[in-house]
């Protein structure tokens, strides 16, 4: 499927997804926040069990929100619709699967509502962003993407692979495992879950692109070498330069055709000390600028589709860095919608002169 260049002014749909795969009080609410402003985002509720002893990431997209997303997205001119609240209930008694996999008929079940919710946002022709949560939603996100958009390509920005199976999983974590339920190449090495029925592979690995890793797994690293998944860890970013292994991403995802991009960006790619209000960070990330860069690409591109931002964790820091993480996350997704280092600077019509109308007359058209 061919989509045209999206415009820092296109409409674009908000989730505020409060979903996570880590254990937690199940009597405890998650309350994301609703956006009202001139941008408008989904209003997500999540409530229910998940799978790690760190509570907080369902926290994550009040934090994004109050740290000025809808302010920052409305500075740069772009407009949202509201597709309705979307909520997920967890299952009660939701067993262990294989003595291993915590919670996977509620992980399952909570994506399978999410994809439905992307898919009717890519439909309506809106860039879709959904902001975390765990990482486990990228099965959802990028698998409502696909049903409508089934050409499309991943960029995946984290210290983490995320590419064990359910099989290959110490942790039994499902924000571990997101990428292997979406390979082609992975679908006889993962079994059925309770709850994962409706997932079907929809990624091949030409079509992904990891940057940032630095903390992989030994059967992930077997996956990611034999097959034929590009990836570039912080060690080929400290020898290439993130220039030119943004060039080498771009010309592996849309060199040789244009075709939708899904970002889906972990907070813990950034280096701890940038963004320590995370679950799993790993020394020796991401550098402000690096991350920066690479969201301005994506956007330069004008074929950025969807946006994941995930995993940040507001009960893991103290008050200030959880602001500064949470600022970050609002810097990497208004970067992707035309935010540039330059300042994003309003298109007038005209300078107004000495004789010339209030400059207020002057028509603001968009932001760039």
């Amino acid at each position: 499927v061919s989509r045209e260049p999206f415009s820092p002014s296109e409409t674009f749909t908000v989730f505020q997804n409060g979903f996570t795969s880590r254990p937690k009080d199940p009597d405890a609410s998650w309350l994301p926040t609703i956006f009202t402003e001139f941008v408008v985002t989904e209003f997500i509720k999540h409530r229910g069990p998940s799978t790690e002893s760190r509570r907080g990431v369902e926290l994550g997209p009040g934090a994004v929100k109050a740290a000025g997303l809808l302010t920052r997205l409305h500075r740069l001119g772009c407009r949202v619709h509201d597709f309705g609240d979307l909520s997920f209930t967890s299952v009660p008694d939701d067993e262990i699967y294989n003595n291993r996999i915590l919670n996977p008929r509620s992980v399952g079940r909570a994506n399978q509502e999410l994809a439905e919710a992307v898919d009717r946002a890519v439909s309506a022709g809106h860039s879709c962003v959904t902001v975390g949560g765990d990482h486990s939603l990228a099965i959802g996100s990028i698998s409502g993407h696909a049903r409508k958009c089934p050409d499309l390509c991943v960029l995946w920005v984290d210290a983490h692979a995320d590419i064990n199976t359910p099989l290959t999983t110490s942790s039994g974590n499902l924000h571990g495992q997101p990428v292997s339920f979406l390979l082609r190449e992975l679908r006889d090495k993962v079994p059925l879950l309770p709850g994962f029925s409706w997932v079907k592979p929809c990624l091949s690995g030409p079509d992904l692109v990891y940057l940032g890793l630095r903390d992989v797994d030994p059967p992930e690293h077997f996956i990611l070498k034999n097959y034929d998944i590009q990836y570039f860890s912080m060690r080929d970013i400290d020898r290439l330069g993130i220039q030119k292994v943004m060039e080498r991403t771009l010309d592996q995802l849309v060199g040789k055709r244009q075709r939708p991009i899904h970002f889906s960006f972990d907070i813990d790619a950034f280096d701890p000390t940038l963004a320590p209000a995370t679950g799993t960070p790993v020394m020796g990330g991401l550098s402000y600028r690096e991350g920066m860069y690479i969201s301005e690409e994506i956007h330069n591109t004008g074929l950025l589709s969807a946006v994941d931002l995930v995993e940040v964790n507001p009960l893991l820091a103290a008050s200030d860095e959880v602001k500064a993480t949470a600022r970050l996350a609002v810097d990497v997704i208004a970067s992707c919608f035309g935010q540039t280092r330059e300042g994003a600077h309003a298109v007038y019509e005209r300078l107004p002169g000495p004789g010339s109308p209030d400059e207020s007359d002057s028509q603001e058209r968009a932001r760039i």
